[in-house]
């Protein structure tokens, strides 16, 4: 893929010798990109980026990434080896480009070193999907992340997912099913399979809002997307229901 090459060879240039690996995760990994799926790719660093290099890095994304004639949505996270490895908890992201976050960026600002409990399932699934597009393989470079940090990382996206259940509706029931997946299996799933693995467990009464989401997710872009007044009204009782599993997995977990 064009997108892919072109990316990885902005990172290389721009961190040069400190770039120790580029490995891709998410649904390129898990199980195949999505009419709306990210291009998610994590870059492991020997240093922190200076404030050239992040401008720089910067201005490359936001001319690779994009929608449609300009590609996918690239997610790029950048780490530090030394701040991941020996793993703990929470981890340090030092640099994240995602297309959410464009127009803050456009607008000038620049992404920072800060703490991203989401690290945890993001490591786990790049140890699991085993892509190195530069670098040695992801094992050789990243510690195992704990069963616990998995379920703290989980929990912890919580608040900000319920912020954006109206915007963001087929992702946040998708990320809720996923997250009840992982606390009761130990695996991280496709978003996919997690939701058919949810509607299993899930009482008839909560498994439509569900069921459209990851339809949505197999079939649509974001801008086809749409939900009836009777699925809508539907929405916050399944998010209650999974909520209350995902409460009692994590509760069980400590």
């Amino acid at each position: 893929m064009n997108q892919l090459r072109e990316t990885v060879g902005c990172a290389a240039d721009v961190l040069g010798g400190c770039l120790i690996g580029a490995y891709l995760h998410g649904s390129s990994v898990l199980g195949g990109l999505r009419p709306a799926s990210d291009v998610d790719i994590l870059l492991v660093s020997r240093k922190p980026m200076d404030e050239r290099a992040r401008r720089a890095l910067l201005d490359g994304l936001l001319r690779i990434s994009g929608s449609g004639g300009r590609g996918r949505p690239v997610e790029l996270t950048v780490v530090v080896q030394s701040e991941v490895r020996p793993w703990r908890y929470p981890p340090t992201c030092d640099f994240l480009y995602g297309e959410w976050l464009r127009a803050a960026y456009e607008a000038g600002t620049i992404p920072r070193a800060q703490p991203m409990p989401d690290l945890a399932l993001l490591i786990s699934m790049t140890l699991t999907g085993d892509r190195p597009l530069t670098g040695p393989r992801p094992a050789q470079v990243l510690d195992p992340v704990p069963y616990s940090d998995l379920v703290r990382a989980s929990v912890a996206g919580i608040p900000e997912l319920l912020d954006d259940l109206e915007d963001d509706t087929r992702n946040v029931l998708l990320t809720f099913a996923r997250i009840w997946t992982t606390l009761s299996t130990g695996r991280i799933m496709p978003k996919d399979t997690a939701a058919a693995w949810a509607l299993a467990q899930l009482p008839p009464e909560h498994r439509a809002v569900l069921e459209h989401a990851r339809h949505l997710y197999l079939n649509c872009r974001y801008g086809e997307e749409g939900w009836s007044e009777r699925l809508w009204t539907r929405v916050r009782p399944h998010v209650g229901h999974v909520l209350a599993e995902i409460e009692r997995l994590s509760s069980g977990a400590d």
